[in-house]
């Protein structure tokens, strides 16, 4: 049986060698993926992607904990299908939960669950402590790239007839940016 271990931090300066470390204690010869990836979403994380395209039927994939995979239900419930179609298991180290038994599936929907609370609960404490710095005048939130002068020369070219590609360019903002200035603008 193969055995392919997944690892992930959320940040370029963060370091998965403890991830790594405690998958090689049991599993000595596993195939290990790496990804500094944010887990809020299993969109963009190539190597999450190409471990679930690879596995086969027998096979097995470990992660060290359930946060390292996914942090909502839906994406860890597709994940755990996606893996079980393909035949293969799923093995969750620090909380001895293997989905190749029935235990090991209910067990892991109910943490699935409780990560996902977790999340919320931070995302909701996040933006109370947002909403309260901004009430102290504390976070006032990024500075503006373009000042009122520069909003009125923007929406004045864009009505003689330049595009907003070619303001983006001339102004060294993004397109988004441009299009923001013109709604505020019309």
């Amino acid at each position: 049986m193969k055995i392919y271990g997944y690892c992930r931090v959320s940040t370029l300066d963060q370091n998965p060698t403890l991830q790594q470390d405690a998958l090689t204690k049991k599993y000595p010869d596993i195939k290990i993926v790496t990804e500094k990836k944010s887990g809020s979403t299993k969109e963009n994380r190539d190597q999450l992607n190409t471990l679930l395209n690879l596995i086969d039927k027998g096979e097995k994939v470990v992660v060290w904990k359930l946060d390292r995979l996914a942090r909502n239900m839906k994406d860890l419930l597709d994940i755990v299908e996606h893996i079980a179609s393909k035949g293969a298991c799923l093995e969750i180290l620090d909380q001895n939960i293997d989905t190749s038994t029935a235990s090991g599936k209910a067990f892991l929907q109910m943490l699935g669950v409780f990560a996902e609370f977790e999340t919320n609960l931070r995302r909701e404490r996040q933006m109370a402590g947002i909403a309260k710095a901004k009430a102290a005048g504390k976070y006032k939130g990024r500075k503006a790239c373009l000042t009122q002068d520069q909003e009125k020369i923007i929406k004045d070219k864009k009505d003689a007839g330049m595009n907003p590609t070619q303001l983006s360019k001339e102004f060294g903002v993004s397109r988004a940016t441009i299009y923001n200035v013109l709604k505020r603008t019309a």
